[in-house]
């Protein structure tokens, strides 16, 4: 595998190995008496001429500049072949250069030009040799180069197919991502317009009602107590509104089987021993490292990096495969905390769900830490597994929300 993702960033380098191999082809061959009358070929009964032995060497450097010039190489190759029907006696197998040349062309070009240049290439290649070439024109050798050349074009069609079959394929799979990727952050953004709007209206409307029957009271406390009295009245009538109005819309964010009135402080790394001990009785064993643990974080901080944690490992747990193990650092770094998790699971990087998944964990994540105004990268480790990292700011920005509140009503659970 390390050779080969070697060759394919150096092609000149295995141009060149081709052009060696195929020197030594041509010169063993050249070697070799085809007809010796029992049907094998037999090695030692001949051997090249110098003329032969210049036109394979020349033949044989040409095709390293394959790539970058196909068709030049082919012409030049195809002079040399046929140069070789005409000086040489017994000819040696130049025309095998003419051949990787003409599958070169072939796998690279598209189908009119390799027919053109296939048949141009038979023709003259297979005229030369019953022409002018030392052997009687009905051979099997001439018939040779005409089936050879005829493979080679074969050959390089079908490569250069099935290579844009797979770049197709690669392609549309390329396109669904992004799709399925833009369709997840439009539904939410769709979701936190609805529910942003729900509560603009909720609280513009009761808040607006509220402000102007407290102003009234205020203004007849003294005077007119019992108007006053009404007044307070539709203040907390109003205010039960909205809270009812309120309850209604965040319970729409709420999955089947959550508690209706959760009454248990927001999580944060307090308790990240407990979750930690939920996934390791799961069967993931998860290492954890902190510093600083007697330093609480900002409220918002720290249920962000909870809820990262939460979220890391649970992915870990369903997509990370049998035997997977985590780890958990939580570190203060200046004015940030960095939040890490990482997993040696074998398939994590081809199954791990992205923003696109059937949830949207990582863009919950993302959103989470973003409103933050940290940072947060997801993907597959090298050799091998999954890494989350976030780097949350200690200081929230200016006029954020610094609440359990303001942070867990951003983003998602995959």
């Amino acid at each position: 595998m390390r050779v080969r993702h070697w060759l394919r960033g150096h092609p000149l380098a295995l141009d060149g190995a081709l052009a060696a191999a195929v020197l030594t082809c041509m010169v063993l061959a050249s070697f070799a008496e085809p007809n010796p009358g029992h049907g094998r070929p037999v090695f030692g009964e001949r051997t090249p001429g110098g003329w032969s032995v210049l036109l394979m060497v020349l033949a044989a450097a040409v095709l390293v500049a394959r790539r970058r010039r196909p068709m030049t190489v082919l012409a030049v190759t195809g002079l040399l072949s046929t140069a070789e029907f005409v000086l040489a006696d017994p000819p040696a197998p130049v025309v095998m250069s003419a051949v990787v040349a003409l599958f070169t062309v072939a796998a690279g070009t598209d189908r009119p030009t390799t027919l053109r240049a296939g048949l141009l290439t038979m023709v003259v290649l297979t005229v030369a040799a019953m022409v002018v070439g030392s052997s009687p024109w009905y051979s099997q050798e001439n018939v040779g180069v005409l089936a050879w050349t005829g493979l080679a074009c074969a050959a390089g069609d079908a490569v250069r197919s099935r290579r844009a079959f797979v770049d197709a394929i690669r392609e549309r799979a390329e396109r669904a991502e992004r799709t399925r990727e833009e369709e997840a952050r439009r539904r939410v953004a769709e979701e936190r317009l609805r529910i942003a709007r729900d509560l603009h209206d909720v609280v513009a409307h009761h808040i607006a009602l509220v402000n102007v029957q407290a102003g009234v009271a205020a203004h007849v406390m003294d005077k007119r107590p019992d108007q006053a009295k009404e007044a307070l009245a539709h203040v907390r009538e109003a205010g039960r509104s909205a809270l009812d109005e309120l309850r209604a819309t965040v319970g729409l964010l709420r999955q089947s089987g959550d508690p209706e009135a959760p009454t248990e402080p927001a999580p944060g790394l307090a308790v990240l021993d407990a979750l930690v001990d939920t996934f390791r009785n799961a069967g993931l064993p998860v290492e954890v490292a902190r510093t600083d643990p007697d330093r609480p974080l900002p409220a918002a901080v720290d249920l962000a990096a909870y809820r990262v944690i939460q979220e890391a490992l649970t992915n870990v747990r369903k997509h990370a495969g049998a035997g997977a193990k985590a780890e958990v650092s939580v570190v203060r770094v200046g004015g940030a905390a960095e939040v890490t998790v990482l997993d040696d699971g074998t398939d994590a990087g081809a199954a791990r769900p992205r923003e696109h998944g059937g949830g949207h964990g990582l863009v919950g994540m993302r959103e989470r830490v973003t409103a933050l105004g940290g940072t947060l990268t997801a993907g597959p480790r090298f050799g091998g597994g999954f890494r989350v990292h976030a780097i949350l700011p200690v200081v929230p920005r200016t006029g954020e929300p610094d609440g359990p509140g303001a942070a867990d009503g951003v983003g998602g659970r995959s």
